[in-house]
């Protein structure tokens, strides 16, 4: 378990357009995640969300991704395994994925969510960094912040 107090999950929304200077979201998280890190904050990510961001970063634009070539997407998977740090997968992970599927009835595209939330209460991480914060806040015992939030 790592120190939940000053670490945040980052998820794919925040990572796919920390690549994309003319999002129009992409100001606003470069400045939440400067403050963040000056209050000594420190940024996690987990393997669902490389899945997640290749997906999108691979898929073609004509289908809602981004076109990138695999040697673009494979440099910029790099930067981001450089800076922040990596969730790993546990085998406690699974379980406690299952546990919230089941209480907060969750379902859909959503589940996906829940797995990220899982793999936070695993490894002791409070707190989330996104665009989609209601997505996250039937979830007790994480903070959910949004990179406005904090600007």
């Amino acid at each position: 378990m790592i120190d939940a107090a000053n670490h945040y999950l980052i998820d794919t929304n925040i990572l796919l357009r920390l690549n994309r200077p003319d999002d129009t979201d992409f100001l606003a998280i470069r400045k939440a995640i400067q403050i963040l890190s000056a209050r000594g904050s420190h940024f996690c990510y987990t393997p669902q969300n490389i899945v997640e961001f290749w997906n999108a970063c691979t898929r073609p634009s004509r289908r809602n991704g981004y076109g990138l070539s695999i040697v673009d997407t494979q440099k910029r998977t790099q930067e981001i395994e450089r800076v922040f740090k990596l969730l790993e997968s546990n085998e406690r992970i699974y379980p406690e994925w299952r546990r919230l599927v089941e209480t907060h009835a969750v379902s859909g595209v959503q589940v996906h969510d829940a797995h990220l939330v899982a793999a936070m209460r695993i490894h002791g991480v409070s707190y989330i960094l996104t665009l989609n914060t209601r997505d996250f806040m039937r979830y007790p015992g994480i903070t959910v912040q949004h990179p406005r939030d904090i600007v």
